[in-house]
């Protein structure tokens, strides 16, 4: 095989296919004729001797080869975007494509804030963010498809390199009349003979509340999910049920109308204190700007208490999260 005759657009639209799963989605995004990217794939299984794609009626998927291709194509556009990102500090500042998957608790919570600042400051940086459960952006991170995720600690990293991010607290929001409401603190046992309202069933966080009720003999009453924390507090305060969330990301969304808030009440529960963490394939290996980018993130949310530091000037030291810093249970 002269597989160095296999030149870099090629590369890039094949990658664009797999991540779009279809030649015309991928010609789109690529601002390239469909029969242009068709060429370019044919020639691409002309040079490696096998398919890569299997077509459908619906898309297409990459085959085991394509599939080999895929991550192997990935490294090469990294590796070609780092040697770009490096080149341009010695122009006219960072330029660069940043690629984040995070949660939605991060999301919703400081990380638009923290993108802006850094923006602000780097000009020539692009930041593409997409929402996914935990244990997909880890995934995401350890396949190649993204170059940053921000995830809670309890998915497995072990794939991953992860860095200390900030923390944040799970509570319980009940309406005023709910008969915990009279509460200061709640165990979250204490929460399962009651209906509940949940964001995004298959987040790792919901994983965890599964789990540990059912070491319980027990089940989390699920009566409703919505698909964002401003929907939680609409339904709690419609007396749907409670729900159990991130403070900092119903705390915006807490005070109904007439000023009167709901009650929110600490969980006792010691995976309550949620950590969030930043986690990359490998840092040194990210292109210039995604690296400014960690650090900034890292720099404006660790303390003391996180027992880590920021990537840059100690990555040499730094070392995954050990599994006894993670909650009780770990999340699939």
């Amino acid at each position: 095989m002269a597989l160095w005759r296999i030149d870099l657009v090629s590369l890039r639209l094949f990658v664009a296919v797999c991540e779009e799963s279809s030649i015309a989605r991928a010609a789109e995004r690529e601002f390239i004729a469909p029969s242009a990217v068709s060429k370019r794939i044919n020639d691409l299984e002309s040079l490696v001797g096998s398919a890569l794609l299997q077509r459908h009626k619906w898309g297409v998927r990459a085959t085991p080869a394509g599939e080999a291709l895929l991550h192997h194509a990935r490294n090469v556009l990294r590796s070609l975007e780092k040697m770009q990102g490096d080149l341009s500090e010695y122009t006219s500042g960072v330029r660069g494509h940043i690629r984040i998957f995070a949660n939605v608790s991060s999301i919703v919570e400081t990380l638009p804030d923290e993108l802006g600042a850094f923006l602000r400051r780097h000009e020539g940086v692009k930041v593409d963010l997409e929402e996914h459960t935990s244990a997909q952006v880890v995934r995401g991170v350890a396949d190649g498809a993204t170059d940053i995720g921000i995830c809670w600690d309890a998915v497995d990293t072990r794939d991953v390199e992860v860095f200390p991010y900030r923390r944040d607290q799970i509570v319980t929001v009940l309406h005023r009349d709910h008969p915990l409401a009279g509460a200061t603190r709640l165990a979250f046992i204490e929460t399962l003979d009651f209906d509940q309202i949940g964001v995004h069933p298959d987040s790792a966080m919901y994983t965890v509340f599964r789990r540990l009720a059912a070491e319980q003999g027990k089940t989390v009453k699920f009566r409703i999910h919505v698909s964002t924390f401003e929907a939680v507090c609409r339904m709690v305060r419609a007396q749907l049920g409670l729900a159990i969330a991130p403070k900092e990301a119903v705390g915006t969304y807490s005070q109904v109308p007439d000023g009167e808030a709901l009650r929110i009440v600490p969980l006792t529960d010691p995976w309550a204190d949620r950590r969030l963490i930043v986690c990359v394939r490998r840092y040194d290996a990210l292109p210039v700007a995604s690296r400014m980018l960690v650090d900034h993130l890292c720099a404006r949310n660790v303390t003391a208490r996180d027992g880590g530091t920021t990537p840059d000037g100690s990555h040499s030291d730094s070392k995954k999260l050990d599994d006894d810093q993670a909650p009780g249970v770990q999340a699939s």
